[in-house]
């Protein structure tokens, strides 16, 4: 008889906090640039124009903090060079490389051409802005859902969910960056921002049929991993369960008249459970699939570490974000620029 004794190796997970926060700040920053870009062709007192100064916050405050957080993630930040001493372009990351330099630049030039007022070269930097927005959304989902080995990340429903879950975190950091604004909540258009809610909810619950549809006919390995998962760990049925319960949240804090969302403390309320569900969302995707073994039973067990690479990391992107609203948002009420979109004459707080 012989013995064969396999021994498995302890390493660091290969995705760690600080992707989470990559992911959900460039996922707002993409949808936030997709919106700013079609709010500029509407018309001077449309709805429309009037998100121009929350969603300028919340896209300058994202594409700043979301570099950081991934020249984190890439362990040894100095090493981002690689990718262009490196030109891999069958990689999603290498392209990923040139990519989101170019966002980030087009998303400061649009943020300034705004807030100087130059009306045309906004335009004509809107439309290349969304169109490096789409890049941005395509490349973040793509080089997660490339890995096969994975069969929750092999989905072409990955990078939908990540699009429409960054559109939904959004709009909630719409909410939650007006009230430090002049003009506060109440100078939102609450009616506009309430049917994208429920436009970004039911496309969501659109995506979530559509995949459970499939997993069923046996065109989708990733909902009969996930249907694994939930038959024989509960702490997969409660993440289900909560995604679900999140989701349904969502609907019935919408469902309330478009008044009620310029309530500070309602609108507060909503904003929290949207960017809260976005992120649980990510978290889920990245650290909790990690846990499940390629090969072998049972799941491997994180403990994220106090430090750098877990909790204080994750603290310190947050603040990170706090820091960058408590800036801009002074500047826009102190210095309102040349383009008088918005009043200056009042300021809600919480």
């Amino acid at each position: 008889m012989e013995i064969i004794e396999l021994l498995t190796p302890a390493y660091e997970v290969a995705w760690l906090p600080w992707a989470v926060q990559y992911f959900f700040l460039v996922g707002i920053s993409a949808t936030a640039a997709l919106m700013g870009a079609a709010c500029v062709f509407g018309g001077p007192q449309s709805s429309a124009r009037q998100l121009l100064p929350a969603l300028v916050t919340v896209l300058l405050t994202t594409v700043i903090a979301a570099p950081v957080s991934l020249l984190a993630d890439l362990h040894q930040p100095a090493r981002f060079w690689h990718f262009y001493a490196q030109f891999t372009p069958w990689s999603w990351m290498s392209l990923g490389a040139y990519l989101l330099p170019v966002f980030v630049i087009l998303s400061l030039a649009f943020v300034l051409l705004w807030w100087l007022g130059r009306t045309g070269l906004l335009r004509v930097t809107a439309v290349l802005l969304a169109l490096s927005a789409v890049s941005i959304l395509v490349y973040t989902g793509a080089e997660v859902m490339v890995l096969r080995s994975r069969p929750l990340w092999n989905t072409i429903f990955l990078p939908l969910n990540f699009a429409l879950t960054g559109w939904l975190s959004t709009l909630g950091a719409i909410l939650l960056v007006a009230r430090w604004l002049p003009g506060g909540v109440a100078a939102l258009p609450t009616a506009l921002l309430r049917r994208l809610g429920m436009v970004a909810v039911s496309l969501l619950g659109l995506c979530a049929i559509a995949w459970v549809i499939a997993g069923l006919m046996g065109l989708e390995a990733s909902f009969i991993a996930a249907q694994r998962l939930f038959e024989l760990f509960p702490v997969w049925r409660l993440s289900l369960m909560g995604s679900l319960a999140a989701g349904l949240l969502v609907v019935v804090l919408l469902l309330r008249s478009h008044q009620a969302l310029a309530g500070v403390w309602y609108s507060f309320i909503v904003a929290a459970v949207m960017l809260s569900a976005a992120w649980i969302f990510r978290w889920i995707i990245f650290m909790s699939v990690q846990g499940v073994p390629k090969y072998g039973a049972g799941l491997y067990i994180y403990h994220m570490p106090l430090g750098a690479s877990g909790l204080l990391g994750i603290a310190g992107v947050f603040g990170l974000c706090i820091a960058l609203i408590a800036v801009i948002t002074y500047v826009l009420g102190i210095l309102p620029g040349k383009n008088n979109c918005y009043s200056l004459t009042s300021t809600a707080t919480i």
